[in-house]
């Protein structure tokens, strides 16, 4: 049979609640519940739960007390560049012990043009544990949930380094170790930027740079440009103590195919700089993206503007492109003269119609050197003969006929480039098909 509960002794409680109908109530419960095993063992069950609450909160404290004290983090989002660096590194790394790994496909171009293929095994999302200088430190690869990159369609990520606080000092020491693992393998190349959203990425792979010789222009003109941009480079600290914005603009004009852009590239191989292109007629470019772009532009670089003045020609942009840029004229102004704040910045703007240009683009402080490059002059075309075949005698020969046909100054350098190109093995052939040059849309 089941054990009852005890009766209630309601004497003892009219003697122990002193006659007051508070004391009763007060007695009653009391005698109620120490009575009853069912609520003692209910109350004994409730305090238990609350001691163990108690410490658990006070492990999970002190857990944290001493993780904040012992241990120290550093977070790289994907969106810094240091993020791709620590990558590559990881997947150079001798001693990493990943056993989960993403693959990232990258293309080596080699002296001769051709591109390879690479595989890449970098650390995939998850955890994954190295020793570094005698260190370890745990690496946490992980997505920010499904949220996108919405500029470049991939998904947000951060990297999560941590080790011991002693050991902090050995975050530079990695994060140096790969920027410079990541600056050697653009060593002898020209890196192209592209803005995407609100700042600048890579475009593509970095290209082996251009000789500057490559691009033949008419005589004398490559020499001043290049002399003028070593002039400012060289005259930094004339500039901060004249009070004077530290930037130089230029604007090359000239036909199509004349050789402007091929020459800003061969300059930054030069200069060992590398070039940011921007698009003034992107979708979506607005004044205040424009200028955030200009005033960060990376360092060693020069800002390219092709076409400039295509860039407020509405009408061709709505009815070709169907949208209009959001840029606006006065909004470029203001961007150039904001420039300032970027050291050492190179502005160089291209144009096949520099009559339809505003003249106050063209001021000295916006565009304080221009340069024609016109088609191609006896000069030219006498080097570039000479530099494919190397024969005086046939180069002679050459000019004759380019003269009789009336071609001076009515070829560009890449027609005359493609014709060189098509016959590159054969210089009497190029001599024999020279009349092809009349036609600038006609095949060889």
């Amino acid at each position: 049979m089941s054990q009852q509960p005890p009766a209630i002794d309601f004497e003892k409680i009219r003697n122990d609640s002193g006659g007051t109908v508070l004391g009763m109530a007060r007695s009653t419960f009391a005698e109620v519940i120490g009575n009853n095993p069912y609520f003692a063992a209910g109350g004994g069950l409730m305090l238990l739960g609350t001691g163990l609450a108690v410490a658990r909160q006070g492990v999970v404290k002190g857990l944290g007390f001493i993780y904040r004290q012992m241990l120290v983090d550093l977070e790289i989002p994907s969106k810094d560049k240091l993020y791709l660096w620590f990558l590559e590194w990881m997947s150079q790394y001798k001693q990493r012990r990943s056993r989960h790994l993403s693959v990232e496909t990258m293309f080596t171009q080699h002296d001769n043009g051709a591109l390879t293929t690479k595989f890449s095994l970098v650390p995939g999302p998850g955890k994954h544990l190295i020793k570094y200088k005698g260190a370890y430190m745990l690496v946490n690869r992980e997505r920010l949930g499904k949220l996108l990159d919405m500029t470049s369609g991939t998904p947000f990520e951060t990297v999560k380094l941590t080790t011991l606080y002693s050991d902090r000092r050995l975050f530079s020491d990695l994060l140096t170790e790969a920027k410079h693992m990541a600056l050697k393998a653009q060593e002898g190349k020209t890196v192209l930027y592209s803005s995407w959203g609100p700042e600048w990425r890579p475009f593509g792979n970095p290209r082996k740079k251009r000789v500057l010789g490559s691009v033949i222009l008419d005589e004398g003109v490559s020499e001043a440009i290049i002399a003028d941009v070593k002039d400012f480079l060289l005259n930094g600290e004339w500039y901060h103590e004249r009070g004077i914005p530290y930037r130089r603009g230029y604007l090359l004009y000239g036909p199509p195919g004349s050789g402007k852009t091929s020459y800003i590239q061969a300059l930054a191989g030069e200069l060992d700089y590398d070039i940011c292109i921007l698009n003034l007629s992107e979708n979506n470019l607005t004044d205040d993206r424009l200028n955030h772009l200009m005033n960060h532009i990376p360092n060693r670089s020069i800002l390219l503007l092709e076409d400039i003045d295509a860039a407020f020609n509405k009408r061709a942009q709505t009815s070709e492109q169907g949208f209009q840029s959001g840029v606006t004229f006065s909004g470029l102004l203001n961007a150039l003269d904001g420039v300032a704040s970027a050291e050492e910045c190179i502005t160089f703007m291209t144009t096949n119609h520099p009559e339809r240009l505003d003249p106050a683009l063209l001021r000295p402080g916006r565009v304080d050197y221009k340069v024609m490059v016109n088609n191609a002059t006896e000069s030219q075309v006498r080097r570039m003969f000479l530099r494919f075949y190397l024969d005086k005698e046939l180069c002679e020969q050459f000019l004759d006929k380019f003269k009789e046909l009336g071609l001076m100054g009515k070829v560009s350098t890449a027609q005359l480039q493609g014709l060189f190109v098509f016959n590159k093995n054969d210089a009497r052939q190029a001599l024999a098909t020279i009349e092809t040059l009349r036609d600038p849309h006609g095949s060889f």
